[in-house]
């Protein structure tokens, strides 16, 4: 189990990695396109032309996106925030169920030693029993 535990973490590890690389060098940003972008295909050349327009300068609000993105960023942050403390309380949960199935677990063990003991017990007087019963009956035989 903690063979595979560490296997997947290994595995989760190199995919973050990769995945950090490919980022680093993947230039993608909404602001590097423009408007004037225009695509006409021919049936077997497609050619591509942009229009350039020099350095436009963008107003703040645009950039950030405004309020209205900021406030779904924060409901967003909000509703992650939420989760998380719901996970917490599950995470609570679940040690406690399983504290409780390892004493439950330990209780079971303990009290399957004693009835095997307890049958040994019954047997070991069975096995007498009997021996004293043969013992009786050669007595009386002879």
């Amino acid at each position: 189990m903690k063979r595979l535990s560490k296997l997947c973490t290994i595995a989760l590890g190199l995919v973050f990695v990769s995945n950090v690389a490919l980022a680093e060098t993947t230039e993608f940003t909404p602001l590097n396109f423009s408007d004037s972008t225009t695509v006409t295909s021919t049936p077997k050349t497609t050619i591509i032309t942009t229009d350039t327009k020099g350095n436009v300068m963008l107003d703040p609000s645009q950039v950030t996106g405004g309020t209205k993105m900021q406030n779904a960023i924060l409901q967003i942050d909000n509703a992650q925030v939420e989760v998380r403390n719901k996970l917490l309380e599950y995470r609570t949960e679940y040690a406690k169920i399983d504290s409780q199935y390892e004493v439950t677990k330990t209780e079971r063990k303990n009290a399957k030693k004693k009835i095997k003991q307890e049958e040994k017990k019954i047997k070991n007087l069975e096995k007498v029993k009997k021996n004293i019963r043969k013992n009786f009956e050669q007595k009386n035989n002879i």
